[in-house]
């Protein structure tokens, strides 16, 4: 299949990276040291949302901002060896101008920069928790995205792996991709669905960009 667009708009965690054992290591601590039972804990959809509406699904609202600094920092300091490229990633940001592409993460700009960079990704436009008011599922990140780069939404194809994500990137009109590296194909609706980035590739054109993709 090929996909005529403008612009590649990434998730990080879970499509660029992976940094499940550091999140599944700090988020046990921070939820230990807040007295939040595993159970109460297992409740709470994790993957793919700001750390501050997590925070704010099991904390009184005045604790919320000091949860969130706190779990920000336990992040930042797991970094250093929890952080790994999945499949396909360095070839294909490697294809594409960096003009043409973007990460939009639900991470703070500073946990977000830091797991890059020890990945040795450098996006020159980088969408963080820090820079919208409403986090995914809400299309304003992915919105932001578009407009930082100058291109039409519609133009858009944007990579995700996880459900709250592909919703954001649906609701902002843009074609979405599945990678099932963190959730089962049933659990993901997107235009298409694939393992994880080794599945694409992208061709640059007088056009834009033209991807094509694989099982």
């Amino acid at each position: 299949m090929k996909i005529q667009a403008d612009a590649l708009l990434f998730d990080n965690d879970g499509t660029l990276v992976s940094s499940l054992e550091s999140v599944h290591r700090c988020w046990t601590k921070w939820a230990a040291e807040y007295g939040i039972t595993p159970e109460e804990f297992a409740r709470v959809e994790l993957h793919g949302r700001p750390a501050a509406e997590i925070a704010a699904d099991l904390l009184p609202a005045d604790r919320v901002p000091e949860a969130v600094v706190r779990i920000e920092q336990l992040e930042v300091e797991d970094v250093e060896g929890g952080v790994h490229l999945l499949p396909g990633t360095r070839a294909l940001l490697d294809s594409v101008p960096a003009d043409r592409w973007a990460v939009v993460t639900s991470a703070t700009r500073r946990l977000a920069e830091a797991r890059l960079d020890e990945a040795g990704i450098r996006p020159k436009t980088l969408i963080a928790a820090d820079d919208i008011t409403r986090g995914k599922p809400d299309p304003e990140p992915f919105l932001l995205a578009a407009r930082r780069l100058g291109v039409d939404p519609a133009r858009c194809v944007v990579f995700e792996d996880a459900p709250a994500g592909l919703q954001a990137g649906r609701a902002a009109g843009m074609t979405t991709v599945a990678l099932t590296t963190t959730h089962q194909a049933a659990e993901l609706y997107a235009d298409i669905v694939v393992s994880d980035l080794s599945a694409v590739s992208a061709l640059v054109t007088d056009g834009g960009v033209e991807i094509s993709v694989g099982d």
